[in-house]
């Protein structure tokens, strides 16, 4: 027999037939500066944009990120719309206008109190190729993998100061043991 699920209380055992197909498609996140934070994920965290939305009767924009090396995207808008919202993990950045020229304006990062959303996180091919990395370009710790007693695992910062978590796949093989 296959691995299905861990069982703990709550689980369900089976899902249920007409949840066949669902997929976790993005998750979203509110950014002051959209400049600062496009530069951030696709300079330093190699994402791409996929999409951007912008609501002007409501002052906002979405841009839709994801991580890949390869991007089969149709170059139809409309095409390439319906494409966006059939892939799997990615990120939304949610701009608000105006935020960018508010030099008090900061959202909850979810982690101070009272804590909320904790983090995202990226799994890389080389924990310590990925840090020399994140030390060039004078990415903000958390907490470095040698810190703390989980180790082989950083945070990072990004310019909101959204948590990011860092792992390393094949480090991880004794976690929880």
């Amino acid at each position: 027999m296959s691995f299905n699920t861990e069982q703990h209380p709550g689980v369900t055992a089976q899902p249920d037939a007409a949840t066949r197909g669902f997929t976790l498609n993005h998750c979203m996140m509110r950014v002051k500066d959209p400049a600062v934070s496009l530069d951030f994920y696709t300079r330093v965290m190699g994402m791409r944009v996929l999409r951007k939305f912008d609501f002007p009767e409501m002052k906002f924009s979405l841009y839709f990120l994801h991580r890949s090396d390869t991007c089969d995207a149709p170059d139809d808008v409309g095409e390439r719309t319906a494409w966006t919202f059939a892939q799997e993990g990615m990120l939304e950045l949610t701009h608000n206008w105006g935020t960018e020229s508010d030099p008090n304006f900061k959202y909850h990062d979810g982690n101070a109190q009272p804590q909320g959303f904790g983090h995202i996180c990226f799994s890389v091919p080389n924990l310590d190729t990925a840090v020399a990395w994140f030390d060039q370009n004078n990415v903000t710790y958390v907490k470095r993998p040698d810190q703390g007693r989980m180790k082989d695992v950083a945070f990072i910062k990004d310019p909101d100061g959204y948590w990011i978590e860092i792992v390393e796949a094949a480090r991880l093989k004794n976690l929880g043991r």
